[in-house]
């Protein structure tokens, strides 16, 4: 893969110039909004640009492989907040470990992933790869780097004495070319002669693996019989080195010094290297690469019993000796060093500064945490480093359309301010589609959340309404328990019937239920849709009394008064009779009422000219007087 430069591009803001004025600038969820200040270089400015710029959105959001990275590691996050306080400190140790590699293997994972993809890119005709690309790959090395080695220091806490071997198998996870170059090597037709073979047995050798390196030597051994004894000493020295290093690091400085390995320089270099020769150990700063490569192959050939306390001063000077003098240490120097000093907290603020996300440290701080590993001091606004952490990176979530989803639950466990943040982010999700407003629905009313409940409810409400789906509004509105909406959508259903002669969504009228007494209105409508229905059905006498009651206990609205008289025509006309005498009476006394404009309130006589057509009154009157007729005359009956 080639080298590129991954500096970051300059971005010109129109009107703006950052040569003569000062610029500020503030970290929103998912950008920076950049603006000029009254400063500039020479004092104070006079005016300036009134416009606040949004220059740049958070781009790891953006990406298909990171947000992987989200949802994998939102998975183990819930499940560490799980893990309960009351277990012994030992299984919740292991269990703290067993999390952190959860972590690791999904950052190694996304990694592998944006690797895999640069290469397949570069393969194409143009195999132009984004600098953004390139500059994802190399946080997320730094990021698993940072993150084992505070695995190894703070969470496993390893003891002095396998705290070398941990940290051997952080520089060898990390440092893993020499096993690519190792197998160029021996599957070329002369291993010996190849032009990196010593470079791999020196490799294996900083690294402390001493039995591959003792593998390839092999192959040096067997082409020379007569020097075979050689090669058997160091190997026989190698073998021993656990249990007696101090004699065997004696035994090899008296090789080097009785000149035993003289005819071979290579093996002498080895040696060199095995007695801790710094000197030696700095020539080959390009198969250590890094000053805590070189830290850790010095520790093991000079300080393999290092003490936890005394890391950062062995540390500091590794970095010293391996850099160049006039080299400036980068960010990812500066958080290693902070974290050989044991120093959490200084990991903690230099991540915050120099990667692109809070995706780190919010995972890194919370787990560090539940180890009970952070001292617990508040912020000056009165939340922790943790909840002011995964409020930060759960804020950044909302800004993308799906991602947000996962936001809520680090929400839920930020205890002091995260229902807070809920209720301001969850008000600012889209309502797109009814679907996205079912879920965000869910999350309210699974977190009694009322207000927002309510809100989202009403929005629905009101875009169904626009649109005329009426069933939809009415669905919503009652979700929303607003009464004087449902009032009105009801009163446009009741206008649809008397356009059209019939209602729609009846599957939703007909199951109201106790939703119905949400508003009068609302109750009207499901009562008559009820009555339509018992006339459906031949329930003439259920739909007789229905009817008249609408009106008699004032449920029904006095314009609708004429609809429900006309809707008794067909029962009075009936040769049954439906209508009971008093219950005539009942009716005539309603039309009375209604025809009469004493009666009327001044509103409504407007509409009397429009709604009541005299013939149809003129109609009902005959139809009432014959019922009344024959239901005296049924009522008078004796039967025998």
């Amino acid at each position: 893969m080639e080298e590129v430069d991954v500096e970051p591009t300059t971005t010109p803001i129109p009107g703006v110039d950052s040569n003569r004025k000062h610029l500020g600038f503030v970290w929103g969820p998912g950008d920076i909004l950049v603006y000029e200040t009254i400063y500039k270089a020479s004092g104070l400015s006079t005016g300036g640009c009134p416009f606040v710029h949004e220059v740049r959105k958070d781009e790891d959001i953006c990406s298909p492989i990171l947000r992987k990275l989200f949802n994998e590691s939102h998975h183990i996050f819930v499940g560490l907040q799980g893990i309960r306080d009351d277990l012994p400190s030992k299984n919740k140790k292991t269990q703290f470990v067993s999390i952190s590699k959860n972590y690791r293997s999904v950052i190694r994972a996304c990694m592998e992933e944006l690797q895999q993809v640069a290469g397949k890119v570069e393969g194409k005709s143009d195999g132009r790869i984004s600098p953004v690309f390139f500059l994802q790959v190399s946080i997320l090395l730094a990021v698993e780097l940072i993150w084992n080695l505070c695995e190894v220091l703070f969470i496993d806490a390893a003891p002095a004495g396998s705290l070398l071997l941990h940290l051997l198998d952080w520089v060898r996870l990390h440092k893993a070319d020499v096993d690519e170059k190792a197998r160029d090597v021996l599957q070329s037709e002369s291993p010996t002669e190849h032009q990196a073979y010593w470079d791999v047995v020196i490799s294996y050798v900083l690294q402390g693996r001493m039995d591959e390196a003792r593998q390839v030597l092999m192959k040096q051994a067997a082409l020379q019989p007569a020097a075979r004894g050689m090669f058997k000493l160091g190997a026989q020295t190698l073998t021993e080195f656990d249990v007696k290093w101090r004699h065997w690091h004696e035994e090899v400085d008296r090789c080097l010094q009785d000149q035993s390995f003289a005819s071979n320089p290579h093996l002498e270099v080895i040696c060199k290297i095995l007695v801790g020769d710094e000197d030696v150990l700095l020539e080959h700063k390009e198969l250590l690469s890094t000053w805590y490569h070189f830290l850790v192959t010095r520790l093991l050939f000079s300080h393999p019993i290092v003490k936890p306390t005394e890391l950062h001063y062995y540390a500091q000077s590794s970095m010293h000796m391996f850099l160049d003098t006039r080299s400036v240490p980068e960010p990812l120097d500066s958080i290693l060093l902070a974290a050989f000093e044991f120093d959490i907290h200084q990991v903690i603020k230099d991540c915050s500064i120099a990667l692109n996300n809070w995706w780190f440290v919010a995972h890194l701080t919370d787990l560090m945490d539940h180890c009970k590993l952070l001292q617990s001091h508040n912020l000056h606004f009165g939340s922790n480093l943790r909840e002011f952490l995964l409020l930060e990176y759960a804020s950044g979530l909302f800004t993308h359309h799906s991602l947000w989803q996962l936001a809520v639950d680090y929400f839920d466990h930020c205890p002091e301010f995260g229902r807070v943040y809920l209720e301001l982010q969850i008000e600012r999700v889209p309502l797109d589609t009814e679907r996205k407003a079912l879920k965000v629905l869910r999350i309210c009313e699974q977190r009694q959340m009322t207000e927002q409940v309510r809100s989202i409810c009403k929005i629905m409400a009101k875009g169904a309404l626009r649109n005329n789906r009426l069933g939809s509004a009415l669905s919503w509105s009652i979700r929303a328990k607003d009464a004087a909406f449902a009032t009105l959508i009801s009163e446009r259903f009741l206008q649809d019937y008397c356009a059209n002669g019939a209602f729609s969504d009846l599957d939703l009228i007909d199951n109201l239920g106790s939703a119905m007494l949400l508003s009068d209105r609302l109750t009207f409508l499901g009562k008559y849709r009820e009555f339509h229905r018992l006339y459906g059905e031949k329930c003439f006498s259920d739909a007789a009394k229905l009817l008249l009651s609408l009106m008699t206990a004032k449920i029904a609205p006095r314009t609708f008064w004429m609809t429900l008289l006309t809707d008794a025509l067909p029962l009075l006309e009936q040769k049954e009779v439906i209508f009971s005498a008093d219950q005539t009476h009942e009716l005539m006394f309603c039309l009375e009422d209604l025809t009469s404009g004493n009666c009327l309130p001044k509103p409504d006589r407007a509409m009397q000219d429009e709604d009541i057509d005299t013939t149809k009154i003129e109609i009902l009157r005959l139809a009432l007087a014959r019922n009344l007729a024959k239901a005296i005359v049924k009522e008078g009956t004796v039967e025998v």
